[in-house]
């Protein structure tokens, strides 16, 4: 197998010609979401993507049975034989978690010299995907530090209502991984720091002067200005990985300093973001190492996460490459927990944002209105604070960090505002709920996140999920002791409009993860808004096309319909794709289907 020699750590991280694009780019980079252009929604993935800017390296997937899946050297030889017939100079560097190749482009290709290569894998039957090695930036907003109350874990108004949780879950048992900028040293967090790694493997990015190892300190991820494109203005560190793990498990109840959300769990950091941000190879292969997969030349974790929080991330779709690992990491029992992003736009054009299997989080401000840089839209699956201090003082997210600059100095602690701080909220949650429930599967946590939510205290246009987390509700009902929706909850929160006195609509519920038949005593929880409900026929469609009427429309006169059905669908097979089908008979009014959802 050829290898690549390290390229020194001063080398650009784009081709000269990019320069100028290169936080705004969606092909080499995954970048600062309120600094990028949304990804064209209509290009297929890997031209979409060849298109916005020169790339360095690929990520090839092949499909099982072709040699190059699992032979680096026959990876090798065909990334060389793919830039002969593209006329560039390709080599395969090494071999993800995930089991796809990273091939290296060389330096200073146009955008068509990459589109050849592309074009060359995308030819090839053997190759299943091929997508650019993007890079990922933190999705953190700095904000003012003058603020003296953590409102986002109890405030009436827009807190998460953390406090209630604590009698039930603390966290205890469970590790949660911070895929981040890594760790640097906190007296409120050390108690909670388990093993980590550090994941970047170009020196460029990573600061510490060293490739891939078992140390996930953080040195700083400072830049001057222009270092990380034209007209980027300088950066002190963020210490960013550091505040995102205080949210989470800061230690509590030790007279100092913040409390953390599950501030008994463990934190595993895992460093993938340095200077200018990280390549998607990096965290592919976080994500797979996190959640108890092997990484080649990378010791065995031996503290497999069971919630991974990944506050980062840039524009276009969701590749390939990085859902195969996600994908995984759900397969394995991880819960994954991602940024919505900071663009004030559709989250359907970001990634890990769009990813499916995972947990997406919109940030709202301290009066519960969607913060005016959140992302927003289908892909969300929840809100949680998010801090926005442009509305006045005290409405950032307080957690841990360091008063340096570039390098370590004192620890601090200090107010941010942005999805990257909404997200770990999540990952709190998730961590207090698979501590107080050790039995939960990921799609279970995510439904009992999402059915347990309440209404949001502020507007949202476009969409924030299901609602404002509520970690009190969630947890009682994960444990069974009141004030939450038990069993296993499946729902829909796309609102759909209901057309006077017209064809039928329908709205589906995938169900997974269940055992044998559906329940006896199925409960479907209906929530629609309707001038005269008497016009209304709601039915229950079953996976195999049975029907099973819930209401019949009749002569009340009432408006609105926010009733719970029971089903006896005992003879239904659980698994499958579910139907709500509602028709309105009778003409003079309209109506919406707000939500509805299925508990086992």
């Amino acid at each position: 197998m050829r290898t690549s020699p390290s390229r020194a750590t001063g080398r650009k991280l784009i081709s000269a010609a990019a320069v100028s694009a290169a936080l705004v780019a969606a092909a080499t980079t995954s970048v600062a979401f309120a600094q990028e252009p949304a990804a064209p929604a209509a290009a297929p993935e890997a031209a979409a993507q060849a298109v916005a800017a020169p790339a360095e390296r690929l990520i090839v997937g092949y499909k099982a049975g072709a040699a190059e899946a699992t032979s680096n050297q026959a990876a090798d030889a065909d990334a060389a034989a793919k830039g002969k017939e593209a006329g560039e100079t390709l080599d395969f560097q090494r071999r993800l978690g995930t089991g796809a190749a990273l091939v290296d482009l060389g330096e200073q290709l146009s955008k068509t010299d990459v589109a050849d290569v592309i074009a060359e894998y995308q030819a090839d039957p053997q190759v299943a995907y091929v997508v650019p090695d993007r890079l990922n930036k933190p999705q953190a907003d700095p904000n003012d530090t003058e603020y003296s109350k953590q409102w986002d874990l109890f405030e009436a108004a827009a807190g998460m209502r953390v406090p209630g949780a604590w009698d039930l879950a603390t966290g205890t048992g469970v590790t949660v991984a911070v895929i981040d900028t890594g760790y640097v040293t906190h007296s409120d967090l050390a108690a909670n720091i388990v093993a980590g790694y550090d994941f970047i493997a170009d020196t460029a990015v990573s600061v510490d002067g060293n490739g891939r190892d078992s140390n996930p300190a953080d040195p700083g991820d400072w830049y001057a200005a222009n270092e990380c494109g034209t007209g980027i203005p300088a950066s002190n560190s963020s210490w960013h990985g550091t505040h995102v793990a205080g949210t989470i498990a800061a230690a509590t109840n030790n007279s100092k300093g913040v409390a953390g959300i599950a501030y008994n769990a463990k934190i595993s950091p895992l460093r993938v973001l340095g200077k200018c941000g990280g390549y998607d190879s990096d965290i592919i292969d976080a994500i797979t190492w996190a959640s108890g997969g092997t990484v080649s030349g990378v010791p065995a974790n031996a503290n497999v996460a069971k919630v991974i929080n990944m506050s980062l991330g840039g524009s276009g779709a969701c590749t390939t490459a990085t859902q195969t690992a996600i994908t995984n990491a759900v397969n394995r029992g991880t819960t994954v927990v991602v940024a919505a992003g900071n663009s004030n736009a559709n989250a359907a054009n970001y990634s890990p944002a769009s990813c499916a299997n995972v947990i997406s989080v919109a940030a709202l401000s301290r009066t519960g209105a969607k913060a005016s840089y959140s992302n927003f839209g289908a892909s969300v699956d929840i809100a949680a604070p998010g801090g926005q201090t442009s509305t006045g003082t005290a409405n950032g997210i307080l957690s841990t960090l360091n008063s340096g600059t570039q390098g370590p100095s004192t620890e601090s602690y200090a107010y941010y505002q942005g999805t990257s701080m909404a997200a770990p909220h999540i990952a709190g949650l998730a961590a207090l709920l698979k501590s107080a429930n050790s039995s939960l599967t990921p799609a279970q946590i995510e439904s009992a996140i999402k059915t347990n939510s309440r209404a949001l205290p502020g507007a949202c246009s476009g969409g924030c999920g299901a609602g404002l987390a509520d970690a009190a509700k969630t947890v009682q009902a994960v444990t069974g002791t009141g004030g939450g929706t038990t069993g296993t909850v499946f729902s829909n929160t796309t609102a759909v409009a209901i057309p006077d006195n017209s064809s039928a609509i329908e709205s589906s519920i995938a169900v997974t993860g269940r055992t044998g038949n559906a329940p006896s005593a199925l409960q479907v929880g209906v929530d629609i808004t309707h001038t005269y409900r008497g016009d209304l026929v709601i039915t229950l469609v079953a996976p195999d096309g049975t029907t099973y009427p819930l209401k019949a429309s009749g002569s009340d006169s009432a408006d609105n319909v926010v009733a719970t059905y029971t089903v006896d669908a005992s003879s239904e097979v659980a698994n499958g794709t579910w139907k709500l089908r509602v028709q309105d008979v009778a003409s003079a009014d309209t109506g919406t289907l707000n939500n509805w959802k299925l508990t086992f």
